[in-house]
């Protein structure tokens, strides 16, 4: 396959057959985040993608999932998307899942007729980065967006068939926020009731605004039990039926799975146990992005 720059895929996406119809983020300004930095946003020569999936055709025996990439592949025009996604069903019949990230900006300009269209065409999840419920944390992060128009977009991909999953950052608000930042994150959760929630702890990468932040003294990190703290007030408060949740990145200290709601107290039992044991948490130089 033909990649332009760094590509980034979600942990589920390891299997995938990954093609890039977008080139970067469209919106690249997070402060905590060093992805697509090497590159500005553009749309992909459309022929350029159609060529991938047939290269991919014939060197691949079975395709079974796709993924979209770069940042934003929502953000294409819904004529082309379509072409992309009848493509992959005509290349791949056997592929069972197409999938990319989403932005709150991207959703918005999509009708809720292009949603389900794209549904019936095969798009089946898209990734949407919460980071916070917390408007204070997302306004300090550059986010670009508030709480309640990220919920807004996630309702509207659920409402219109596809299915979401949803990443949110423990430790995004430092210890002033840590309260405000789980519990208002686990609101928004449970306003979205996503079909995935996964948890990331924040890790602090170099050449970002944050990293200048932490180095200066005026961001401050949690430590491990605050970081629990932190989990557990987010866990407690997280009403989500049906949610697949998964704290399992690389980046987090403690591994939790579960199915919500049902798997709630389990989960809660988890995180007592680390609290009274530190050594069951991962150690900090196993921990990546």
């Amino acid at each position: 396959m033909r990649y332009l720059g760094s590509v980034y895929r979600p942990p589920s996406e390891a299997y995938s057959l990954i093609v890039q119809v977008t080139y970067g983020c469209s919106h690249n300004t997070c402060a905590f985040c060093s992805m697509y930095k090497e590159k500005h946003f553009s749309i992909r020569p459309l022929e350029e993608v159609l060529e991938d999936f047939r290269l991919a055709r014939q060197t691949y025996r079975r395709v079974d999932k796709v993924f979209l990439a770069d940042g934003d592949a929502l953000v294409r025009r819904a004529e082309e998307l379509y072409i992309i996604l009848d493509t992959i069903r005509e290349l791949f019949p056997e592929c069972q899942r197409v999938t990319s990230y989403a932005s709150p900006a991207s959703i918005r300009i999509r009708t809720a007729e292009e949603l389900r269209t794209l549904r019936q065409k095969g798009l089946t999840m898209v990734y949407m980065g919460l980071e916070s419920g917390c408007d204070a944390v997302l306004k300090r992060m550059r986010k670009g967006h508030l709480s309640g128009e990220i919920v807004e977009m996630g309702r509207k991909v659920r409402e219109n068939g596809i299915a979401l999953s949803v990443t949110a950052i423990t430790g995004l608000g430092g210890p002033e926020e840590l309260e405000r930042h789980a519990i208002e994150t686990a609101e928004a959760f449970n306003a979205m009731n996503p079909e995935y929630i996964g948890m990331l702890t924040l890790m602090v990468e170099p050449e970002t605004p944050l990293y200048d932040w932490v180095r200066d003294g005026s961001f401050h990190l949690l430590t491990q039990q605050q970081v629990l703290r932190e989990t557990r007030l987010l866990v407690e408060r997280l009403d989500s039926p049906g949610s697949v949740f998964r704290m399992n990145h690389a980046s987090n200290y403690l591994v939790l799975k579960g199915t919500l709601n049902e798997d709630k107290a389990a989960m809660l039992d988890t995180i007592d146990a680390a609290e009274h044991n530190l050594g069951l948490l991962r150690p900090e130089e196993w921990r990546g992005l």
